[in-house]
């Protein structure tokens, strides 16, 4: 959001203000896609909270960041699933550990989450094994029970991996429509959004949908295969079955600073299309934010997270998805306060 714009100018197109979203909750300060960490989230006032979602053998929608487990859960301390461990090609590399697709519902259902990142975030280690594996219908319950009348706590969930349902009989969009039905969560202004790298998939889930289809979004990688996605003609095809793309925060910054005088970067040309914009992924430790914003030599310690949300705010974008949604909300106060 610009320092010139004020509140009342902000385009119909866009959200009545930023949203924070919780970034599989606040992994910053609770191992990621654990109850604890979604529910800090919303504490710490985000807007939405962010789980990716994956499947089991038998159909039912969890919450990890992949489907590989070792890295989330106590998999490798589980003697009974020593022989699932496997390889497998994911995104282009060969990846070596025990697949959600290979464990059904109440397997999972015996793993505990544990820290992913234990060197860049050790506190966060002390809740090892406190908390088990969630589904998607019980991220959706936690956000309803969190929610008022004053407040509504959404979820945006991110569809990972569609193709590796797909391989397996198993049809994604259709598992998560029967699962949105089910629950009630099947509208626009509903509890749940939706996301994913995959235009696929978002397009099937809409077609399946129809008028009780989720808001969308349209993630975008870094990858050069997904620049034609944010040209102009890119951003129009995407307004034909999403409401808002989520490009990475490098991605923005770029675009920003290449902009020729007087032409529009990609938030603007978003904007154009009639999208709101999202950006992923904040994160305050020094080895995620630029060198301007570094706070000393350390790569774990702590930068200037909202300054960094500030600079993306300022290009106006939509949403900001974040490891620690204090920061997000901080920052976001102070560019409203310039606005006011």
């Amino acid at each position: 959001m610009r320092a010139t714009e004020s509140l009342a100018e902000r385009p119909a197109t866009r959200l009545p203000r930023p949203v924070v979203i919780g970034h599989r909750g606040a992994p910053a300060y609770r191992p990621e896609h654990t109850a604890a960490s979604f529910e800090l989230a919303i504490d710490l006032g985000a807007d939405l909270i962010e789980p990716d979602v994956v499947v089991s053998r038998d159909g039912v929608l969890v919450v990890r960041h992949e489907n590989e487990l070792s890295l989330s859960t106590d998999v490798a301390e589980h003697p009974e699933f020593a022989g699932r461990r496997t390889t497998r090609l994911i995104d282009g590399q060969l990846v070596a550990g025990w697949f959600t697709e290979d464990f059904t519902y109440a397997e999972l259902r015996t793993l505990r989450a544990i820290e992913r990142m234990p060197s860049l975030r050790p506190l966060n280690t002390a809740y090892d094994g406190r908390f088990g594996v969630l589904t998607l219908a019980e991220v959706i319950e936690l956000a309803r029970c969190r929610s008022t009348a004053q407040r509504q706590v959404r979820v945006l969930a991110e569809l990972k991996h569609p193709e590796w349902c797909q391989a397996r009989g198993m049809a994604m969009s259709e598992l998560v429509a029967d699962e949105l039905r089910r629950l009630g969560a099947d509208s626009a202004d509903g509890t749940v959004w939706i996301q994913s790298f995959d235009p696929s998939v978002l397009r099937e889930l809409g077609i399946r949908m129809g008028s009780g289809a989720p808001r969308m979004v349209q993630l975008v990688d870094d990858d050069p295969v997904d620049d034609a996605m944010v040209t102009p003609s890119g951003l129009r095809e995407i307004s034909t079955y999403a409401q808002a793309i989520a490009p990475s925060r490098d991605r923005i910054l770029a675009s920003a600073a290449t902009a020729a005088p007087g032409t529009a970067h990609l938030v603007d040309q978003a904007h154009a299309a009639e999208l709101a914009v999202f950006c992923w992924t904040l994160r305050a430790e020094n080895m995620f934010l630029p060198a301007h914003l570094r706070r000393g030599d350390a790569p774990n310690g702590l930068g200037d997270a909202v300054g960094d949300a500030v600079e993306l705010l300022t290009l106006g974008v939509d949403g900001l998805i974040t490891d620690s949604p204090d920061h997000a909300v901080r920052a976001r106060t102070a560019v409203t306060a310039q606005l006011v």
